[in-house]
């Protein structure tokens, strides 16, 4: 099922975890997973506009954005040892891999950017590392609540 022009379910429930309840979201839950689709589709547009070109064929390249991890069902979530309250439990957050420091902060920058421009607002944007694994965490709310603004270096 695709959630957006190039984001789809499965890319946003993958996970490592064999679970009983096999990581399946709600109807609510997938209207979160698409309001998130759109920044990222949003993310996607600007980062490669920015960043990517192919000098040799003067033409651009796309790269694609891709999700470590998206949904995540109660049991996924323990497993990943994901926070009680985690935004992933209601489909609400993604967390997106990053090539290095420099690719998490454009990525960091351009949503911003994008929040600025459109007047949107966003839940969290963490700035994550394990080693030298980089990822960026990034949250909207779910529709009901009011959104708030969280933008931390873990």
């Amino acid at each position: 099922m695709k959630l957006s022009q190039h984001f789809s379910l499965g890319e946003l429930t993958k996970t490592k975890y064999v679970t009983e309840d096999g990581n399946i979201p709600s109807h609510v839950e997938i209207e979160n997973l698409i309001r998130v689709c759109g920044w990222l589709e949003e993310l996607r547009a600007r980062y490669n506009r920015l960043y990517v070109w192919n000098v040799e064929g003067g033409m651009w390249n796309e790269e694609p954005i891709v999700i470590n991890s998206g949904y995540r069902s109660p049991e996924v979530n323990r497993l990943a040892g994901g926070a009680t309250n985690s935004n992933h439990l209601t489909g609400c957050a993604v967390d997106i891999r990053c090539a290095g420091k420099e690719q998490m902060i454009r990525y960091a920058s351009i949503l911003l950017d994008i929040a600025d421009g459109t007047k949107r607002e966003f839940d969290e944007l963490l700035l994550e590392q394990h080693g030298s694994v980089c990822w960026l965490h990034f949250a909207v709310r779910p529709k009901e609540n009011r959104s708030r603004i969280s933008f931390l270096r873990a």
